[in-house]
C-alpha cells in the first residue's frame, strides 16, 4: 500500500523525460495514484507516448492547451467520462516568449507580457475551476503547482517569467483562502535550477545550477526526483493542513543573502 493508494491524479505539464512533471507522475504512480496526463500537441504527445510503458497501463491521456477554455471544458468533460472523482492535481505548465526572457525586462512586450502571465498563472485559476466539480466530489483535494524564486528576487534573464512566478504565487493564496471550504488545499513548490525544457530559455540556469553547491546550506544540487518526493507530501494526507504555502526544494538556497 503507498501513500497515494486510491487517490486520483490529473498532472499537467509533461514535455519530456525531464520535466518536473514527469518527475512527479513517476514519484504518485509508485505511491498508488492512478494517473491522467495531459499533452498539449502531437509533439508532446509523442514524448509522452515514449514514457508510458514507464506506468501502468491504466494511465490516462488527454490533449490540453490552457491557454483555450474550450479544451479546459473538453479536457474535464473527457475526465469526467473516466473518473467520478479526482483527489490531486499538478499545475506543472509556464511559457513566456523567447525574446522576452533574453532581452531586458523594460522591452517586455505587451502580448509577451500578457501571455506569460495568461499560461503561466491564470492558467492555475481556469485548470483548478476546470476540475472543481470532481474535486468537490472527492470530498476535496490538494493542487501543487511549480514557482521558482525568480517570482519573489530578480533573477538575471528570468525576467516576465518571474513576474508571472509572483502573480502565479498570490493566485495560490488566493484559491487556497477561497477553497479552504471545499476541504481543497493549494500549494506551490519552489525548486531550485534544473536541466528541464523549461531552463534552457533562461541564460541563467546553468550558472545558477553551479552555483548551487558552493552555495546552499546542503551543498549540492537537487534532481527532479527531490521535487517529485516533495509534491507526494503536498499531495498526500500527511499535509492535510497545510495550504496557501510555498514549499522550498533548493537545498536550502533560498535562505541566503547573496
Amino acid at each position: 500500500m503507498g501513500l497515494l493508494t486510491g487517490k486520483r491524479a490529473l498532472v499537467t505539464g509533461v514535455a519530456n523525460k525531464r520535466s518536473i512533471a514527469w518527475a512527479i507522475a513517476k514519484a504518485l504512480s509508485r505511491e498508488g495514484a492512478e494517473l491522467a496526463l495531459t499533452y498539449q500537441h502531437e509533439r508532446f504527445q509523442q514524448n509522452l507516448e515514449k514514457l508510458l510503458p514507464e506506468l501502468p497501463p491504466s494511465t490516462v491521456t488527454l490533449p490540453l492547451d490552457v491557454a483555450d477554455d474550450a479544451s479546459l471544458a473538453a479536457m474535464a468533460a473527457s475526465l469526467a467520462k473516466r473518473w467520478d472523482r479526482l483527489d490531486i492535481v499538478v499545475h506543472s505548465i509556464a511559457f513566456a516568449k523567447a525574446e522576452d526572457l533574453a532581452g531586458g525586462f523594460v522591452d517586455t512586450s505587451r502580448d509577451g507580457f500578457a501571455l506569460a502571465q495568461d499560461v503561466s498563472a491564470y492558467s492555475l485559476v481556469a485548470l483548478t475551476r476546470s476540475v472543481l466539480p470532481l474535486l468537490r466530489a472527492a470530498g476535496g483535494g490538494s493542487v501543487v503547482t511549480m514557482t521558482a524564486l525568480g517570482g519573489e528576487r530578480v533573477m538575471p534573464s528570468y525576467n516576465v517569467m518571474g513576474v508571472a512566478k509572483a502573480a502565479l504565487e498570490m493566485s495560490v493564496r488566493y484559491l487556497a483562502w477561497e477553497l479552504g471550504s471545499d476541504n481543497v488545499r493549494v500549494n506551490a513548490i519552489s525548486a531550485g535550477p534544473l536541466r528541464t525544457l523549461a531552463a534552457a530559455g533562461v541564460k541563467s540556469a546553468h550558472s545558477a545550477m553551479s552555483q548551487l553547491p558552493e552555495r546552499s546550506p546542503l551543498r549540492r544540487n537537487i534532481t527532479q526526483e527531490d521535487v517529485g518526493d516533495a509534491a507526494v507530501f503536498l499531495l498526500s494526507d500527511w499535509a492535510r493542513n497545510i495550504t496557501g504555502n510555498v514549499l522550498f526544494v533548493d537545498a536550502g538556497f533560498h535562505i541566503m543573502a547573496n
